[in-house]
């Protein structure tokens, strides 16, 4: 199962967390978030990474050509968008793309959004459904009704997010099994501060109950 921690801010703690045993580091490519870092930022991070880690750099309502340079300056190996991208714009940019894994994040709220989600999986190659937030695009430490999950199967991978932490983190896969898991706020000190400890119990709990973080 894979492990993204997302919101990466210090390349040292990128390097940590992917000793630690996350599969996939996350950053933030939007500007008005607390944890956006610059291309050159996420280069710093993730030049020293094994190339066995995905390195997925998150964006909302960008352009073609801006998440293409991203990409290009700063050693991106996967895309992450946020916003209201379309299933169209998904098609586009993995056609611009073809070598980086497409992710499309979706804040579910009702059956409704799920059957949303559906439409996606033809045009990306990973889905992500977090919380649902009026302002906020992710981040929030709001968890998703579980329950209403349990019978998602999508034709393509996808990731469990919002309001994940070491504390919930069993309780959620034994009602879900999604291939893979992604936390942000739920492992930080404060935004973009990840708090090492937590990211150490996560493991810690994902190994005692024999989810293995591995690809």
């Amino acid at each position: 199962m894979r492990v993204k921690i997302c919101g990466i801010t210090q390349p040292q703690q990128s390097v940590a967390i992917a000793s630690l045993g996350a599969t996939a580091l996350g950053f933030i490519c939007v500007r008005s978030s607390p944890r956006y870092v610059t291309a050159a930022q996420i280069r710093a991070a993730v030049t020293p990474l094994p190339e066995n880690i995905d390195k997925i750099g998150v964006f909302a309502n960008s352009s073609i050509a801006e998440i293409k340079q991203t990409v290009v300056d700063s050693g991106l190996t996967g895309v992450q968008l946020h916003g209201d991208e379309t299933p169209e714009f998904c098609d586009q940019l993995r056609q611009s793309l073809p070598q980086v894994e497409i992710l499309k994040a979706l804040r579910v709220r009702s059956f409704e959004h799920l059957e949303q989600a559906v439409i996606y999986t033809q045009y990306i190659n990973t889905l992500l459904l977090d919380a649902y937030h009026p302002q906020q695009l992710g981040g929030t430490g709001q968890t998703l009704d579980w329950e209403m999950l349990q019978k998602f199967r999508p034709s393509c991978p996808w990731l469990l997010a919002g309001g994940l932490t070491p504390d919930n983190i069993l309780e959620a896969l034994s009602q879900l099994n999604p291939d893979g898991i992604d936390l942000s706020s739920g492992v930080e000190v404060k935004p973009g501060d990840k708090d090492l400890d937590k990211v150490a119990l996560l493991f810690e709990k994902l190994g005692t109950s024999g989810v293995s973080s591995l690809k």
